[in-house]
């Protein structure tokens, strides 16, 4: 028996390496072909992972993925940054579990056809073309990253659908692109960082391409259910695979750090704050 499993597990093996070493097929190819598999995490795995990082700073997580042989691999480009940032309570920093999606330049006509309401053309694109497919992903935790379109107008992000992500559990979002009602999202309190400030809506600039598969923000490859850290020093992204590894040294790095500072703090008079307690 032991040895009929075992040679059914090498026979899946070698049909897995076959598919990847021999894509020979056109009409497959033809048809588009992933070759990144989306790894699917349960919300007791994402707890787990985020109870980890619950205090760790982009600066600890950073050093961590030096350690562990990655250094500079998550660090986001610094062009993407924080929305608006709060200096007392810290709250624009998150951490998150990512799910992603992809925004591409549309090849659709920009304007209704000849006698069509506006109102029921702009409608249309929202519902059908460059929707919001990715909301019943949405979970306690969850950390959104966009990836659209940086070099178009488009405030794919408002303060509306923002803010409604986050009464669904996201924790924060990040963008390689715009947003608009960039006022009202800082005083929404919701986390964002992005590249730009945007206007535009989405009817008529972009469509959605894909909900869940690997996207590059920033220069860094983000993958569904990797970690996401986001702070006043910027965005950083640890590989699944390596998540509880980079947190166990992310957290002697803080801690110690807290207590150097701490030190400190005594040596000159000053009041203790949270980030050395």
């Amino acid at each position: 028996m032991k040895r009929q499993k075992y040679s059914l597990i090498v026979l899946l093996i070698i049909m897995n390496l076959s598919v990847y070493a021999q894509p020979g097929d056109k009409a497959i190819l033809a048809k588009g072909m992933n070759f990144i598999e989306t790894q699917i995490y349960s919300a007791e795995d994402d707890a787990k992972i985020l109870e980890l990082y619950k205090n760790l700073r982009v600066a600890d997580v950073s050093d961590g993925l030096d350690i562990v042989g990655l250094p500079g691999t998550g660090l986001v480009s610094p062009e993407i940054h924080a929305c608006w940032v709060d200096l007392k309570d810290f709250k624009h920093v998150f951490r998150g579990i990512a799910i992603t999606v992809r925004y591409v330049p549309t090849q659709r006509p920009a304007l209704p056809a000849p006698g069509e309401d506006f109102s029921k053309w702009e409608s249309n694109f929202y519902n059908t073309i460059s929707t919001e497919a990715f909301t019943p992903l949405i979970r306690p935790g969850t950390a959104i990253v966009i990836d659209d379109v940086e070099d178009m107008d488009i405030g794919s992000i408002g303060s509306n659908n923002i803010l409604n992500w986050y009464r669904m559990g996201a924790v924060g979002v990040v963008t390689d692109a715009g947003a608009r009602d960039t006022d009202e999202i800082g005083l929404e309190g919701v986390p964002l960082y992005l590249r730009k400030k945007g206007r535009g809506i989405r009817p008529g600039r972009n469509e959605i391409e894909s909900v869940n598969r690997p996207v590059s923000i920033g220069g860094v490859l983000v993958c569904p259910g990797d970690v996401v850290v986001a702070d006043g020093d910027g965005v950083v992204i640890v590989p699944r695979a390596v998540a509880e590894q980079v947190a166990k040294y992310a957290s002697g790095i803080l801690t110690n750090d807290k207590a150097g500072r701490k030190g400190l703090y005594e040596s000159l008079g000053r009041e203790l704050d949270k980030t050395v307690k």
